[in-house]
This record gives structure tokens, C-alpha cells and sequence, in this order.
């Protein structure tokens, strides 16, 4: 049993290549500066693929390559998962989304590890309509004190909180019960030292105004708000050529948002330029060439805000809704301005919709009945269009901010402290060990009567032909590599010896448990049917 070295563990890779999206930006960054804190010992990935697995260590080669070569990284098949929380004492788990796995990994835990050991991990979006169940899983009695969901921002971390409330009263659940996990607030950040801010751009041409993300009605903002915003300042006596509008991020090739889009500023008479896809250099030289960083956000999918804190790393002072996570990062008049915001206090139509239409469709409906207080936003960028100096001040302060908030060694520490914090929690394991989730199918149960009989109905085994070649190793039966994690061939061999002569199921368990002390008793009963199946045994 290892219990002097300090191993943290995931089932997850954090890496993802592929498009550029703000959840695996913040994955890859949190992995990279985990890693260069180097608080642990070891780092173990459970990962469900090999192929998974091989991406991961190549990207580790580059990010880690020290501690690759001192092989205190390590890859495992995640079926090796219950042998290993059995051999060893893990200091912690944290998953790169509370959504997916974390209530499995608490199961498994409580089951195999011989000290309940603390579990978290961390929201990103939580507006999609199916995340009522992944939420529920939450809420079962085998959660501890010792499990924690990391929350990017204040309100997120009250709406898990309603999450966990309307799923109790839905329900019935008494929170004794149908514990929940803690709930902590950890923000996430940006590499201080990658984004910073360029020079002095030259006097006299147009304040430009950057947007950066989504551009999509649909998606995080929309973007029509600050067009009439910028129309009602034109309207008031704003000189059209002393503001510039630089839109970029993500576009669908086949969204007609961006065609309308087009238009309206067109017909505004707004100096604009749309970058598309932009490449990490070209997003550096578009905020260090920037003025005043805006986003509007008015969609429940944005839940921090990394945008805001990338224009505060580059010295860019905001004009923001008042909403989510942005509410954490701006300091209103300080690091920028944020503008209020009105929405629906219910939502029924929507609610009943929601599930059987797709994501981009609800979610519309919702950003549409979220205002953004036009009058208010054009007066704020008034406010900075007309202040150079104001726009100075806030931008050193804003990047003040993220250097003493926002970055990711603070971040991590954050979390080691989270993770030693959770240790002090009161947990005991045994009252645990056999719970079990109220949502994971009991197969044997749900599908036991599929088979003519039972192993439990008394029945009566003998070595097979197979089995007695194999004994004397004349044969050897076919073992599949997904098997090779729960089935050892030396034990099955061990069940031949024992059944040389008739012997009742029962019996036969408990001796091999004797002989083989290394599994447990539904390790026992697993071996017993795979060599019934392969002829190393039959049935009498």
C-alpha cells in the first residue's frame, strides 16, 4: 500500500486538440500549470482509450518533459481503476467537468479506496437541458463531505446550488439523505506572461472597440444591442469616424446571424472589421491593438467570462453586462464598466420546450428575454470612447487585477489548498462500502433472468476438458485484452485444481478466496463464470 507519496488522479486527459473552444483552452492551461507547480508526487490518468492515451503523453512530452522522463506521469486503461484504489492511497481526484463522471468516481471510491479520499471537480457551462441527471447523480447517499464542486464564479456556484434545490423538491429528497457535494469558488485564469499589453497605439485615429468570441445570436451574445447602442451615439453627435468596431472569434459557416450582422452595421455607417477563426497570434495582436475591450454577454451557456480576463491581461479596460461571471471580474468604475441587465424570473414555455429542441434553439429563447439596457451601454462607451486617460487608468488597473487574481499558479494553489481543506472533512468509510448509486443499472438484477439459472442457485461444478489441458499446460483458453484487467489466468487455474473432483458454487468461491487472497469475493464469482464459459469448468 503506498502512503508516503502524494498522487493526484483524474479519468480525464484535459488535453482535447482539435477547434479552439473556451472549456479546452482552460482544460489545457489548468493541466500545463498543475503540472509546472508540481505539488504531487505522481500523476495518474485513468482514460477510457488507447489512443486518448497516446495523445496525452505526447502533449505531456512537450508541456512536462521532466517529469515524463522521471515517469511520474502515468497512463492507465480505466478498467484498472478499482485494482488501483485498492493498492494505492490517492491524495485526491479532480475531473475537468463535474457533469460527466464524478458521482462514478465517488462510487468507486467508496467501494475499493481504504480512506475516502477527496473528489472534485469543476463546472463550465450548465445551461444545456439535460443536466438535470448528471446534477441528480450528485445526490445519493454514498456523497461525502470530502466531494466538492469547483465553481468558476458566484453566481454559477448558486445556480448549482438551485440545481440541487429544485432536484430535492422535485423529488422529495431530505438533504441527510441525499447529501450534495461542497460547492467552492475557484475562478479560472489566464498565462500572465503570454498576454500582455503592447505599445501605445498612435494618437489620432479611431477608438477601436474589439469583441472577441461567439458570434452568434444564439451563442453567448448578441451583438444587435451594441449596434443600437452605437446608433444612438452617432445619433447624439458621435463623430462615425473616431470609433472603430473589430468583431472576431467563432463563427458557423452557415449561420445567417453573420450576413444580418453585416447589414446593420452597414446601415449604422460603423467602421467595422470581422476576423474569423483568428490564430493565437493574430487574437494577441487584435486585443494589444485594441482601445476598449466590449462583451455583451446575455446567455446563461456563459458562465465565467475567460474573455474579460484575457482583455484585463493585455491592460484593456471592459464595457460588460452585468451578468454571471463577469460580475466577479470587472470592478465597475475601476477595471471597467458594467451595464445592467433585465431577465424573466420564470420561464415556463421555455422549460417545457427546452428538452426536445436542439441547444442553439432554447437558448435563443432565453438570451432573447435577457436585456442588455441599451441607454446604459452606449452611455458607457461614451464614457471611455470620449477618456483617454480613463481608458488608461482602468486598463493598468484591470491588469493589476488579473495578476494579483487571475492567474494560474494562484489558481492552483487555490485548488491544493481546496484538496488539503476537504481532507479535514469528517468521512467514514465502511458505513460506504456497499451503497450503491441509485442511477447505475444493476445489471445483474435488471438482466439476471435472461440465463436459465444463477451461479447463487447451488450449482454444482467440475473441472471441464479445456480446464485439465490447461492445467498441465497442453492449452490455453482465449483471453481477450479488454479482460486482462479483471481475469487472471494463474487463478483460473487454481479453480481447476479445486474442482478436480465435483464441488457446489459456494464452496468453491470461498476456497478460491483462501487460495487466492489477492480478489475478493465478486473477483471469485467473475472467475468462476468466465472459465464456466471458456470449459475450463462445467456444470455437473
Amino acid at each position: 500500500m503506498s502512503v508516503s507519496k502524494r498522487i493526484w488522479g483524474t479519468l480525464d486527459p484535459f488535453y482535447e486538440p482539435g477547434p479552439i473552444l473556451g472549456r479546452k483552452v482552460a482544460n489545457i492551461k489548468f493541466l500545463g500549470a498543475l503540472l509546472s507547480d508540481d505539488s504531487f508526487d505522481e500523476y495518474h490518468f485513468f482514460l477510457a482509450d488507447r489512443k486518448l492515451g497516446k495523445s496525452l503523453m505526447g502533449h505531456l512530452e512537450k508541456v512536462a518533459p521532466t517529469l515524463v522522463a522521471a515517469d511520474r506521469v502515468k497512463v492507465f486503461d480505466r478498467r484498472e481503476l478499482p485494482a488501483k484504489l485498492a493498492e494505492v492511497e490517492y491524495h485526491c481526484f479532480h475531473l475537468s467537468d463535474c457533469i460527466t463522471s464524478q458521482p462514478s468516481v465517488a462510487a468507486l471510491r467508496n467501494r475499493y479506496s481504504r480512506r475516502i479520499f477527496p473528489i472534485t471537480g469543476t463546472i463550465h457551462s450548465l445551461s444545456y437541458s439535460d443536466f438535470g441527471v448528471p446534477f441528480l447523480r450528485h445526490l445519493w447517499p454514498g456523497t461525502t463531505a470530502r466531494d466538492a464542486i469547483v465553481c468558476t464564479s458566484t453566481l454559477g456556484k448558486q445556480a448549482v446550488g438551485n440545481f440541487f434545490g429544485w432536484l430535492r423538491e422535485s423529488y422529495g429528497l431530505d438533504e441527510a439523505g441525499y447529501p450534495a457535494p461542497e460547492l467552492a469558488r475557484i475562478p479560472l485564469a489566464v498565462d500572465i506572461n503570454e498576454l500582455r499589453p503592447g505599445g501605445a497605439r498612435a494618437e489620432g485615429g479611431p477608438v477601436r472597440l474589439l469583441v472577441f468570441g461567439r458570434i452568434s445570436h444564439h451563442s453567448k451574445m448578441d451583438l444587435l444591442p451594441l449596434i443600437r447602442a452605437l446608433h444612438r451615439l452617432f445619433s447624439d453627435g458621435v463623430d462615425r469616424e473616431s470609433v472603430e468596431l473589430v468583431l472576431a472569434g467563432w463563427a458557423d459557416d452557415d449561420d445567417d446571424f453573420l450576413p444580418t450582422l453585416r447589414d446593420y452595421v452597414q446601415n449604422v455607417g460603423i467602421q467595422t472589421s470581422i476576423k474569423l477563426r483568428p490564430t493565437e497570434a493574430e487574437k494577441c495582436e487584435l486585443f494589444q491593438s485594441a482601445d476598449i475591450f466590449v462583451s455583451i454577454a446575455d446567455n446563461p451557456q456563459e458562465t465565467f467570462g475567460i474573455t474579460m480576463v484575457e482583455a484585463g491581461a493585455f491592460g484593456l479596460p471592459s464595457v460588460a453586462s452585468e451578468y454571471d461571471g463577469y460580475r466577479d471580474i470587472i470592478v465597475h468604475g475601476e477595471t471597467g464598466l458594467l451595464v445592467p441587465t433585465v431577465g424573466p424570473e420564470e420561464t415556463p414555455d421555455a422549460d417545457l420546450l427546452a428538452p426536445v429542441t436542439y441547444d442553439n434553439q432554447y437558448h435563443l429563447l432565453l438570451s432573447q428575454r435577457t436585456a442588455v439596457e441599451v441607454p446604459a451601454l452606449a452611455d458607457a462607451l461614451r464614457t471611455l470612447i470620449e477618456s483617454p486617460e480613463m481608458r488608461r487608468t482602468m486598463g493598468e488597473a484591470a491588469r493589476k487585477c488579473v495578476e494579483e487574481q487571475f492567474t494560474w499558479q494562484r489558481v492552483i494553489q487555490e485548488h491544493c489548498t481546496l484538496w488539503d481543506t476537504l481532507w479535514q472533512a469528517e468521512a467514514d468509510a465502511e458505513p460506504l462500502r456497499e451503497i450503491a448509486h441509485p442511477l447505475a443499472i444493476p445489471y445483474g438484477k435488471v438482466f439476471g433472468h435472461f440465463t436459465s439459472r444463477t451461479l447463487e442457485e447451488g450449482v454444482t461444478l467440475k473441472a471441464g476438458r479445456t480446464g485439465e489441458a490447461f492445467y498441465r499446460d497442453k492449452d490455453y483458453p482465449t483471453l481477450y485484452s479488454g479482460m486482462t484487467h479483471t481475469i487472471d489466468p494463474n487463478v483460473a487455474k487454481k479453480l481447476v485444481f479445486l474442482a478436480r473432483k465435483p464441488i457446489d458454487s459456494a464452496t468453491l468461491i470461498r476456497k478460491l478466496t483462501e487460495v487466492a487472497p489477492q480478489i475478493d469475493e465478486q473477483s471469485a464469482k467473475n472467475h468462476v463464470l468466465w472459465s464456466l464459459k471458456h470449459d475450463i469448468l462445467e456444470r455437473v
